[in-house]
């Protein structure tokens, strides 16, 4: 059975690292939990970082971190759906919003429950995902000041998600301007700035980041140690926080070519083969995961010698050449899976997840 493991001492260190990082910059941080997809035992090795602030994408997820841990703040890190409302403020000590109507609903729902929800505000700055247009934003937070049981504790914006619009210095002053505005206008404090993600992080040692940007939402450089700004990993961090492992249910020496009349594939691709291919023979392996759980394009072989040949739903094709390492049927293949590849696969009911 194929499964992934989550590596407890390096993700501690990672978060050791971005800790005090964020700490001598003065800069308040939150986790954002939903690589995780609610798998309680993965969750509490996150509780047991006692970090201030988890955020996830899921109500249940939210439920489940409370349940463990009622003293961390959580926060629903999309605009809510108005179906959810009950569920995001019982759940959910803030939110990220974006819509007025969603924010009534919002303040109804808190005060029937006798709570003070507290809300960041998104503002558009490029990405075109969430986000309050910025012309619309000082109208828009007059309104929502005067709502029962709503606490505007921050301004926020997404980047590099959708199109892959990187922050800058010039957008997230912008950005820090907008709660000066506001601050100044409605004499209102806004705590919290969240201009930062794990692609922000490199404008911090580059001396690029403004002063006013005081919270990061942070997920991706905690498990994978990625500089997503220059695609690398960032010195002293772990890359390998999370390990894919595979195990090997067919080995045979093929022909490199496939024999006969060409169609499409269960995804719909064709494939053209070289005629030098020809007459060639490999060792094909067949690993028991498959697209049902993740594409082969978001793992690496640890072993350079492997390459992938093709997928189909529950079965990963590899070829190993002319298996100069002797791997054999029941041997494990280890798998470095990328962001993506996590999630995809820790939503994955077929793959086990285990500690390391």
């Amino acid at each position: 059975m194929a499964y992934i493991t989550l590596d407890s001492a390096k993700l501690k260190g990672n978060y050791e690292y971005l800790d005090r990082l964020f700490k001598q910059e003065n800069i308040n941080w939150a986790i954002v939990s939903k690589l995780l997809c609610g798998n309680i035992t993965f969750l509490k090795e996150l509780v047991a970082l006692k970090p201030r602030q988890l955020c996830d994408s899921r109500v249940s997820n939210l439920r489940a971190i409370k349940k463990m841990a009622p003293e961390i703040e959580t926060i629903y890190i999309k605009p809510p759906p108005a179906r959810s409302i009950p569920e995001v403020v019982q759940y959910a000590d803030a939110s990220f919003n974006t819509e007025f109507r969603t924010i009534q609903l919002l303040s109804d729902e808190a005060v029937r429950q006798k709570k003070v929800h507290k809300i960041y505000i998104m503002i558009e700055m490029g990405e075109l995902r969430e986000g309050v247009m910025r012309e619309d934003f000082i109208d828009f937070y007059e309104k929502v000041f005067t709502l029962p049981n709503i606490d505007v504790v921050g301004v926020g914006t997404n980047l590099s998600c959708l199109y892959g619009v990187l922050p800058n210095h010039d957008k997230l002053i912008q950005l820090s301007l907008y709660s000066q505005l506001v601050e100044a206008r409605f004499n209102k404090k806004i705590p919290y700035v969240s201009g930062g993600s794990s692609v922000s992080i490199p404008l911090i040692f580059e001396k690029l980041l403004p002063h006013g940007i005081n919270h990061f939402r942070v997920g991706e450089t905690l498990f994978l140690g990625t500089d997503v700004y220059n695609d690398t990993t960032l010195p002293d961090m772990h890359n390998d926080v999370f390990m894919v492992y595979a195990e090997i249910i067919e080995l045979i020496e093929k022909p490199t070519v496939p024999m006969g009349e060409m169609g499409t594939n269960v995804e719909g691709h064709t494939f053209n083969f070289s005629n030098d291919e020809s007459g060639r023979t490999s060792f094909r392996a067949i690993l028991d995961l498959g697209l049902l759980d993740v594409e082969s394009n978001h793992l690496k072989p640890t072993d350079e010698s492997i390459s992938f040949v093709g997928s189909s739903s529950d079965m990963i094709v590899i070829d190993i050449g002319q298996n100069e390492r002797n791997y054999k049927t029941g041997d494990l293949i280890e798998l470095t899976p990328d962001y993506m590849g996590i999630l995809r696969i820790m939503n994955s009911r077929y793959i086990d997840k285990r500690l390391k």
